[in-house]
């Protein structure tokens, strides 16, 4: 069941027996009275058990240097035609991200490491994280694919089909 975040924060449940039914923008004639609906608020401390997919553990990234020159903006390419690589640019800087999930996440979404699992892990704040929005809200650049970087790369650097061009004349 796919988690309707227009919930703000908020999650009712019903709780039969030892049945538990979330009601997520149920058309009318679905909705069981009010009386029967506990609110449970949403907090850091319960929001990694609703969250749908375990979207933090789903990829993982590495700051690199801003880049600057064609060069560089070569290399990128070259990573970003292989599968599950992207590069996103945000207030931090840029970055390389692999998508991949986790080794360790089980089928519930669990840790399956979670008593020895690493300090970045340990450290890693949900205060405000993916659950409440997208990463992507806060990227000032990002690119999935190697047409939606080259197509940067031609708009950032006039010239950058002309090297090529001359490339192949000398082959």
């Amino acid at each position: 069941m796919e988690i309707n975040s227009s919930l703000m924060g908020y999650f009712y449940l019903i709780s039969s027996g030892c049945k538990i039914i979330f009601l997520l923008d149920l058309p009318a004639k679905e909705r069981v009275s009010k009386k029967y609906m506990k609110k449970i608020e949403i907090t850091a401390e319960n929001k990694c058990s609703f969250c749908p997919g375990t979207k933090c553990c789903q990829y993982v990234t590495q700051q690199i240097d801003s880049p600057r020159k064609k060069d560089d903006f070569q290399l990128m390419l070259w990573q970003i035609a292989h599968k599950n690589v992207e590069f996103y640019k945000d207030e931090d800087g840029w970055f390389l991200m692999f998508i991949t999930p986790c080794e360790q996440l089980q089928e519930d979404g669990a840790c399956g490491i979670y008593n020895e699992r690493p300090n970045i892990c340990r450290e890693y704040s949900n205060d405000y994280c993916e659950y409440d929005s997208p990463a992507e809200e806060g990227f000032e650049r990002y690119f999935r694919t190697y047409e939606e970087l080259l197509v940067y790369c031609r708009q950032r650097f006039k010239k950058w089909d002309k090297k090529l061009k001359k490339m192949e004349k000398t082959s």
